[in-house]
C-alpha cells in the first residue's frame, strides 16, 4: 500500500496505568510510525503513569524526541483518570477505580481529542488497551472514524471471553466451581482446557470477590467488538499481539465474529535492530530501572548459565517464595538474577533478600531492570516468569525456555500455551498458597534448560522473527488493517 494512503493518519493509544499495558502500547505505536510512513502516533496515558515516565516534563505532552528517545513521531500527552496522585488499593477498591476511571477519563479524553482537533492534528483512529471499553464511544463522539482494541493477552484468552458471554458461562462457571483446577471446558474451536487454563477472572463467582469488577467490563467488551452482519457503521476492531503460528485454533474460532488482526509479536527489537533510521527503544517504566550494573554483571558469565526470574510489574513475590528460589538455584548450581521490585518488598526479611543477592548463593536481586536486553544476553539459559503475556512474547522472541509460574488473570492461559501448544518451557506445580517449592523448581529449570527445550524455543524464535518481518503474516495483517481504516475514510 502506497504511504500516500497513510499521511493524514493520526492514532492516539489510550492506556491504562499499568506497567503491562503501557509497555506494549509504545512498542505499537512505534511499529505504526514505522508502518505507516508520515502518520502521527499520540500514547495517551493516565497522569499518574506520565509523572512516573516523565519526571522531568514541563508540561501534560512530550515527544520522543524531547525526551531522548530519538523518535518525534510518536508523542505523549497525559489524561486524567481521575486519580492524579496514583492509586492505593490499601484505601480505595479496583471497583471504585474503574467507576471513576469511566467518569474523569471521558471528560478528559474529550478534551485531548478536542486539543488536537483544535491543534490541526485530528485523530483517525483511536486505539485502546484493556479494561477502557469507554474510549470507543468518547472516540466516537468526537468525530474519529476507526477504534480498535489492542489485545495485549494471549487471543486463546479472548476467544474464552467471547464464548463465555456467548452461551458458555454455565459451562464455565460449573467447572470452576467444582473447585478441581484441571476440571476441563469444552469452548468453541478450542482443545479441550482445564480450569487453570482459563483466565482467572472466569472463575469468579462472588460479588464479594475484589476482582468481581473485571467480568463485567469484558462482557461490555465483547458487546463492543462482535461483528453483526457486517453492516455495522462503526466496527471495532482487535488487534491482538499474537501471530498466526502461535494461536491457530483461538484465532479461527473469533474470525467469524470479531474484525481481529494478529499483528504480533509488537516489540521493537524486532524490528529496530537492523533499522539505521531509527534509536532503538529505551525503557520508559514507571519503575525505577536498578543502577547495580546487572548487564555488566550477565557480561561475566558463561552463555546459557544463568537463570533470569521475574514475576512481572503487578505479582507480588512474597519471603517464602524468595527463600525457596535461593535454594533452587543452589541447587542447580546455576547463577541467577533476580527482580525483587521495591514495591513488592513489603514484609519481607532483609536478611534473606541479601541472602539471595549473596555470592554464596550465585544471585544477584535487582529492583526492575530491562527485560529485552537481559533476555537478548547470551548468558540467560532459562527465564522463571509469571507469564504475563508482554514477558511471554519476549521470551518467545528471544528463544529463552521459561519456567511458567502463573499467578493471575491470563498467566495460565499463557502457561498453557507456552507448555502445551509451543512446547518451549515448562508449568511449575505449585503449592496451595502459591508457592513453588525448591525442589519443583530445581525440576522445571534442569528441564526448561533442557537440549530438546531450548531447540523447540530457538525454533519459535525464528517464527516470531518471520512473522513480523516484511511480507510476513503479521506484517500482512497489520498491512491489511490500515488498508481496512483508510477505505473506510474514503481513501
Amino acid at each position: 500500500m502506497a504511504a500516500k494512503h497513510y499521511q493524514q493518519h493520526h492514532f492516539l493509544i489510550v492506556t491504562y496505568p499499568a506497567q503491562g499495558h503501557i509497555t506494549p502500547a509504545r512498542h505499537l505505536a512505534r511499529r505504526l510510525g514505522s508502518v505507516c510512513r508520515g502518520a502521527r502516533v499520540t500514547i495517551c496515558a493516565p497522569l499518574s503513569a506520565f509523572r512516573k515516565m516523565f519526571p522531568g516534563a514541563a508540561g501534560v505532552t512530550v515527544t520522543e524526541e524531547e525526551c531522548g528517545d530519538g523518535d518525534a513521531k510518536v508523542k505523549y500527552v497525559a489524561y486524567s483518570d481521575g486519580y492524579d496522585g496514583g492509586f492505593d488499593i490499601a484505601v480505595d477498591s479496583y471497583a471504585r477505580y474503574m467507576e471513576q476511571a469511566r467518569m474523569a477519563g471521558s471528560r478528559s479524553l474529550a478534551g485531548v481529542l478536542r486539543r488536537l482537533r483544535d491543534d490541526g492534528r485530528p485523530v483517525t483512529c483511536a486505539v485502546y488497551t484493556l479494561l477502557l471499553p469507554w474510549v470507543a464511544g468518547v472516540a466516537r463522539d468526537h468525530g474519529v472514524a476507526a477504534t480498535a482494541v489492542f489485545w495485549i493477552q494471549p487471543a486463546t484468552a479472548l476467544t474464552a471471553y467471547y464464548h463465555y458471554f456467548r452461551g458458555h458461562r454455565d459451562a464455565v462457571v460449573a467447572a470452576a466451581a467444582s473447585g478441581d483446577p484441571c476440571a476441563e471446558v469444552g469452548l468453541p474451536g478450542l482443545p479441550p482446557l482445564r480450569v487453570r487454563d482459563l483466565p482467572s477472572f472466569l472463575a469468579v463467582t462472588s460479588e464479594d470477590d475484589p476482582f468481581a469488577f473485571v467480568l463485567p467490563e469484558f462482557g461490555e467488551l465483547v458487546d463492543a467488538l462482535e461483528r453483526d452482519d457486517g453492516s455495522s457503521e462503526h466496527p471495532t476492531y482487535v488487534l491482538a499481539n499474537t501471530c498466526d503460528a502461535m494461536e491457530p485454533d483461538a484465532l479461527a474460532s473469533l474470525r467469524p465474529h470479531v474484525d481481529v488482526f494478529p499483528v504480533g509479536p509488537v516489540l521493537s527489537f524486532l524490528h529496530e535492530a537492523d533499522d539505521g533510521r531509527r534509536a532503538p527503544c529505551p525503557p520508559r517504566d514507571v519503575f525505577d530501572h536498578d543502577k547495580s550494573g546487572y548487564l555488566g554483571w550477565l557480561d561475566t558469565k558463561p552463555a546459557k548459565s544463568v537463570v533470569y526470574i521475574s514475576f512481572g510489574s503487578s505479582s507480588v513475590m512474597c519471603k517464602d517464595q524468595v527463600a525457596e528460589i535461593t535454594d533452587a538455584m543452589v541447587q542447580v548450581k546455576r547463577p541467577f538474577l533476580l527482580v525483587l521490585r521495591k514495591d513488592s518488598r513489603k514484609g519481607h526479611d532483609d536478611d534473606a533478600v541479601a541472602a539471595a543477592d549473596a555470592d554464596s548463593a550465585g544471585g544477584m536481586v535487582v529492583e526492575w531492570c530491562d527485560q529485552a536486553r537481559v533476555l537478548s544476553h547470551p548468558a540467560v539459559a532459562c527465564f522463571v516468569t509469571h507469564c504475563g503475556w508482554n514477558s511471554t512474547l519476549e521470551s518467545a522472541a528471544c528463544g529463552v525456555p521459561t519456567v511458567a509460574v502463573p499467578q493471575y488473570s491470563d498467566q495460565g492461559t499463557a502457561a498453557w500455551l507456552v507448555a502445551e501448544r509451543m512446547g518451549t518451557g515448562v508449568r511449575a506445580a505449585a503449592r496451595a498458597d502459591g508457592v513453588v517449592e525448591a525442589q519443583e523448581l530445581r525440576r522445571c529449570v534442569e528441564a526448561a534448560a533442557s537440549g530438546a527445550v531450548a531447540a523447540r524455543a530457538a525454533a519459535w524464535k525464528r517464527k516470531a522473527w518471520a512473522a513480523v518481518a516484511d511480507g510476513g503474516s503479521s506484517h500482512r495483517n497489520l498491512t491489511e488493517f490500515l488498508r481496512q481504516i483508510g477505505h473506510g475514510r474514503g481513501d
